[in-house]
């Protein structure tokens, strides 16, 4: 069933454009944006490490693609592929650093990332535009809202594609120790610091070259709309909400809190975030595993 269900899924998601209009296309690209986010923060919180640095390579990607198209020439498309190994690049770096700190400690020092790499930005002005940014002459595809869609989408499944491999893989077994018993994982042979650089710098390359999709999309970056806290928040709201340690949770997140988003602005501007931290609360009170995992623990027990 799965392997008609899922294709299914794909094409509908492919000609979803010819259906809806320009605004719920811009909706859609945003929420699948904020989804693959959410699913890298998800796929670090399987080792266990609880890591905030996600606004932080999410800009650090949205600069490295603007200035690779602005002072390099590079093409747009190819500026993603940068972002993504350059983010890549500076996670292998700090991890030989960040990742001997563990719990607390190490969620702290990632968080700290954002702040250091946004005064980078604000300081090396000849490069960045300092505090006014840096904004391109045109928007990737000329602003054409159905092929960034189709852009963003394909991204999007690929990060899907990668987290269902994380889940499905022995990488799991190994990730799934170190989460569960660090100490056991290291007597059973578990390279831990090996799985933790891997997977801290797989999602950080996703982070920056999501960041790169978004600096491509609206042709300008700056140094405190992109380094916000959104591109923390969200995501990590999204998973919980959904269900942390698996793909279909943060997908069912960022589509219930992603819509309920758009239709609560209409309503009341700003009020989202109030809605936001409302849900959240009342998710981690009475649904401490998320939507998903809710449901799959009762069906569980009914079998």
């Amino acid at each position: 069933m799965r392997y008609i269900f899922i294709p299914a899924i794909c094409v509908l998601c492919f000609v979803l454009p010819f259906f809806i209009d320009a605004y719920l296309v811009h909706v859609f690209t945003s929420i699948m944006i904020f989804l693959s986010l959410s699913l890298s923060w998800d796929m670090m919180l399987r080792t266990g490490q609880l890591s905030f640095g996600i606004a932080g390579f999410f800009g650090l990607g949205a600069y490295a693609s603007i200035i690779a198209v602005d002072d390099f020439s590079v093409h747009p498309m190819l500026s993603i592929f940068v972002a993504a190994v350059f983010a890549a690049l500076v996670a292998f770096t700090l991890g030989w650093i960040v990742l001997r700190l563990r719990e607390i400690y190490f969620a702290i020092t990632t968080l700290a990332l954002s702040s250091v790499f946004m005064i980078f930005a604000r300081n090396l002005s000849d490069l960045t535009g300092g505090s006014a940014g840096k904004v391109l002459y045109e928007s990737i595809f000329g602003g054409d809202p159905i092929k960034t869609y189709w852009l963003v989408l394909s991204v999007t499944l690929a990060v899907v594609l990668l987290s269902e491999i994380f889940q499905r893989s022995r990488i799991r077994f190994a990730i799934n120790s170190i989460r569960d018993d660090e100490i056991a994982a290291k007597c059973s042979g578990v390279n831990i610091f090996k799985y933790l650089l891997f997977v801290f710098v797989l999602t950080s390359a996703i982070q920056g070259a999501v960041g790169a999709l978004y600096a491509q999309q609206y042709a300008f970056v700056e140094p405190e709309s992109t380094f916000s806290a959104n591109f923390l928040l969200l995501p990590m709201s999204m998973a919980l909400v959904g269900g942390i340690y698996s793909t279909i949770g943060p997908i069912i997140g960022a589509l219930a809190l992603g819509l309920a988003s758009e239709y609560l602005k209409l309503l009341m501007p700003y009020g989202h975030l109030i809605i936001y931290g409302l849900i959240l609360i009342v998710t981690i009170l009475f649904l401490p595993r998320g939507v998903y995992g809710t449901i799959t623990e009762k069906m569980a027990k009914k079998r």
